[in-house]
């Protein structure tokens, strides 16, 4: 079959021909409908020089977020149908220490010594036109349209997931939220604020199309500028936000957010840029939070889809056939994307 494999570090992945995969115990195998492409991935050929931890070794074929057909059953595996579409959840964990059994394979204990990250993370993923995947990481698709729900395993689980873990801050009346950052999960978190609280949503960008899209989705836009983080307070009525969510993650972006914050308030880096902020008692507001958040839990992932269905969280694609797979990584590579690649394998 075709896939798209990354072979060596700081080189550009190649498609070429490899074995079709034989789904082992406990796992199916995957006709894959699409195969989201992550800026991740892009990190991986390009900034990475080493293994990373999880023993993510070079040689795999790349794509984290995947849907399928069931196309053949493992050995153990019941009450999965032949033909029926499912999600894929990407993180592979353990399977046996506390943060696995809560389904936080991202956060796995033993992540050090684990053969992979996960599908497309070190084992072979979806940038092919089949895959094998665990069984527990199915999450059923209905008769949702499994290509438009690929990149839902990540842009959507990613945000959704920081938004969750902040909702105790946007509880009540009269709360804000501020999303920087509007590409991808960053649109997709407007959607999700917008559907889970009744926050005003301020968003900022410094692209004028990307804010008419989050404007579309009901947020109040301030674009980039040296008055930003005095807009976005004089928004809140000079008290700031209760909650940010930096999608970017450099040292500016982060600077915006933590400008923006209200006593009390909570800052999700989730953004995986490498930015840097100098703490000291006087320039943060008292009693509010600076952290971070990876990626999600299958059971939100099982949320994610459930609010997809409901026509709660819509991705905005861009599709290409697998011959065109390495040209959706040289746009994403070099900004050239409005809207999420989605590889679809089986389609011209």
């Amino acid at each position: 079959m075709r896939a798209i494999v990354f072979k060596e570090w700081q080189q550009f992945p190649e498609l070429e021909e490899v074995d079709l995969p034989t789904p082992g115990p406990g796992e199916v195998l995957l006709k894959v409908a699409g195969a989201g492409a992550c800026h991740s991935d892009v990190s991986i050929f390009e900034d990475f020089t080493a293994e990373v931890p999880g023993n993510m070794t070079k040689g795999f074929v790349l794509g984290h977020e995947n849907s399928g057909w069931v196309e053949e059953l493992g050995a153990g595996v019941d009450g999965i149908e032949v033909g029926a579409a499912y999600l894929v959840y990407g993180p592979i964990g353990c399977g046996h220490c506390k943060a696995c059994s809560r389904g936080q394979d991202t956060y796995c204990e033993n992540a050090a010594t684990n053969p992979y990250l996960g599908i497309g993370l070190g084992r072979d993923g979806g940038m092919a036109e089949y895959v094998t995947v665990p069984v527990r990481n199915l999450i059923p698709l209905g008769d949702a349209d499994p290509i438009a729900a690929a990149p839902l395993a990540d842009a959507a689980l990613t945000p959704y997931h920081a938004i969750k873990t902040a909702l105790p801050h946007l509880n009540g009346g009269g709360r804000f939220a501020l999303v920087v950052g509007l590409g991808g999960l960053g649109q997709i978190a407007v959607q999700i604020l917008k559907a889970l609280t009744g926050a005003t949503v301020i968003a900022t960008d410094m692209k004028p199309e990307a804010m008419a899209k989050a404007e579309a989705a009901g947020a109040l836009t301030v674009p980039g500028g040296a008055d930003q983080v005095a807009r976005i307070r004089e928004i809140t009525g000079g008290r700031g936000v209760d909650a940010a969510f930096d999608f970017v993650g450099v040292t500016p972006t982060i600077a915006t957010a933590t400008g923006s914050m209200a006593v009390g308030g909570r800052l999700t880096v989730v953004g995986i840029a490498g930015g840097v902020h100098e703490w000291t008692f006087f320039n943060t507001p008292y009693e509010s939070t600076i952290t971070n958040t990876y990626w999600g839990t299958i059971e939100e992932l099982h949320e994610v889809v459930d609010m997809y269905r409901a026509g709660q969280i819509i991705p905005e694609i861009e599709t290409f056939s697998l011959e065109d797979g390495l040209t959706a990584y040289r746009k994403l590579a070099g900004g050239q994307l409005s809207a999420r690649a989605v590889v679809v394998p089986h389609e011209a």
